[in-house]
This record gives C-alpha cells, structure tokens and sequence, in this order.
C-alpha cells in the first residue's frame, strides 16, 4: 500500500497542475489572445518554467485545444444530466439555462477565448467543437420542441442560439451587480427570448 500513495499523490499534483495551466491558459488567452501569449508566459502564470509545460501539452495549440474541447465536452456532459433529472420539460428547460448561466458567470475567459480563437485550433479539433457545439444546441431544440411542438424548428434553433448570445455576452460587462441578481437576472431574459417568459 506504501507504495501506492505517493503515485496517486504524483498522480493528483499532476492533475492540479494540468488545471491550473488550464485556468491561467484561458486568463491569458481572454486578455491578450492566442497568439500573444507565449509558453514561457503559461509556465510563469502556473508558477512553473516554459518547457515543463511540455510535461502536460505538446505545443500551446494542445492546450487551447483542451481548454475548448474541454468547455464543449462539459456543456454536452452537464447538460444531458440537468435534462435526465428534470421532472418534466418546463423543469428541463429551467435547468438548461440555470446550468448555462452558471457556466457562462463562472468561466467569461473560457467564452471569451473561444469566441475570438477558436479559428487557432486545428482543423480536427475545431470540428469536434463544433460538433459539440451543434449537440448541445439540440438538446436544447428538443426540449423546446416537445414544449412547442407546433412551431418550427428552425425557429427553436434560432431563439436558442440568441440565447446562448445574451447568456455568454453579458457577463463581461456585469460585474457590478452580486452574481446571485445577474444570475437571476439572465435566467429571466433567457426564458422571455426563448419566448417562455417566467409567470
């Protein structure tokens, strides 16, 4: 057993420092971009020298990759969750956009980035965003269409993506407010753009 622990220790210190050059990673990205960041810059933000970023990215383009596929995967993932534990639609809906308020007030770097680098990734690794992407839009279209099975689709798709504008557009800029009321606040003007508006 003795010999196990300081593995899983070696194991978990490799696991924080991977997140935290993650964390840094979309900081410096959000403020300066892509390619204005440097690997020396990385390791200095995470407190470790440029090449031992190497020990957990091959190249700076691995870690915006992991930082966005990584968003991507999180909101595919958590999402189905929120959905598969609603007790009915209008509950799945609810939980949709609290869950994508949360994501969008927690992680503005991480939406910032993606809005402005995404085109740096790769080509693979820009499909499988996007693929993500269009996975997660139709999870929200289906909830949508079973409430309003009446209108089309398209339309659903439409609001959704409005949606998803003001939800990740709007915390850049609401940092004076509590994050309870902007949270409060958002969820509101999402459920009215996906025309639910709140009783």
């Amino acid at each position: 057993m003795a010999s196990v622990r300081p593995t899983s220790a070696r194991h978990r210190a490799k696991a924080d420092r991977r997140a935290t050059l993650l964390t840094e990673a979309s900081r410096l990205f959000a403020r300066r971009g892509f390619d204005g960041v440097s690997i020396e810059d990385l390791g200095s933000a995470a407190g470790v020298s440029g090449p031992a970023v190497y020990r957990h990215f091959p190249s700076k383009q691995a870690v915006l990759a992991a930082l966005l596929v990584g968003a991507s995967e999180r909101l595919v993932t958590g999402g189905h969750e929120v959905v598969a534990e609603a007790t009915d639609d209008t509950a799945a809906l609810r939980s949709l956009i609290r869950f994508h308020v949360e994501f969008a007030l927690a992680d503005p770097d991480v939406i910032r980035v993606q809005d402005r680098d995404l085109d740096s990734l790769a080509e693979p690794e820009r499909r499988a965003v996007r693929g993500l992407q269009r996975r997660y839009v139709e999870l929200w279209v289906a909830v949508l269409t079973r409430l309003e099975p009446e209108v089309d689709p398209a339309e659903l798709r439409i609001r959704t993506h409005a949606t998803f504008g003001l939800l990740n557009s709007t915390p850049h800029s609401a940092r004076s407010l509590p994050r309870s009321r902007v949270g409060s606040l958002l969820e509101e003007m999402a459920l009215a753009a996906l025309g639910r508006p709140a009783p």
